[in-house]
Parts: structure tokens; sequence; C-alpha cells
């Protein structure tokens, strides 16, 4: 029962030799010439002013979230347009339903505001 489990094996310490043989040679290889821009944090080309735990308004996660959530409806549209010959016309009116409903969604988070930014 066990030798079932031996490629599986053979395949991980592969996958380890190979991945830590690369980031071995980058290390061995690799220049090392630090300095203190190198060394300085980066954080959008400038020096950093505030603690890095500081809290984020509300509206940063808000508008986070509603991009993915409206990103990742509009990716069921290719799949369907791939389809949609062979789906029909049940395949178009469950779609056109779908972003129907996406549509009252957007339009009920621009009417809140949700999408401005101050």
């Amino acid at each position: 029962m066990l030798e079932n489990y031996l490629p599986i094996l053979i395949f991980l310490a592969i996958g380890l030799a190979v991945g830590g043989g690369a980031m071995a040679a980058g290390f061995l290889l690799g220049p090392h010439r630090p300095d203190a821009e190198k060394n300085s944090p980066y954080e959008c080309g400038f020096e950093a002013f505030e603690d890095a735990r500081m809290k984020f308004d509300v509206r940063y996660y808000l508008v986070a979230i509603l991009f993915i959530i409206f990103d990742l409806e509009i990716a069921f549209l290719f799949p369907w347009a791939v389809v949609l010959g062979e789906i029909g016309m049940f395949g178009f009116l469950a779609m056109v339903l779908f972003l129907g409903i996406l549509v009252v969604g957007f339009i009920y988070e621009w009417k809140k505001g949700a999408l401005e930014w101050e």
C-alpha cells in the first residue's frame, strides 16, 4: 500500500531539491553589495511617516471588497460566452438575470455613495 506513495514522495523530493537549489544558487552567486539605500524601508517612493500598524479607513476596505465582487462577477462572463451556443436561450436568460442583479447592486452602491472618495 505504501509503495503507491513512492512516486509522490519522489516528486516532492525533486521539487524541493529544484526549489532549494535555485534559492541556494541565487544566494551564493548573487552580488552582495548592501548600502543604506537598499536596506531602507520602501513605501511608495517616500519615507514612512506613520506606524505600519496604523488603522485604515473603512472606506478603503469597502472599495476593495466592491472591486473584488464586481471583478469576480465579470469573470463569469468569459465561460458563459464560450458555451453560449450550447446552452441556448435558458443560459442567455440566466445570465441576463445575473447581470441584472449585478447592475441593481452596483446602482445601490452608487446611490449610497460607496464609490465616492473624499
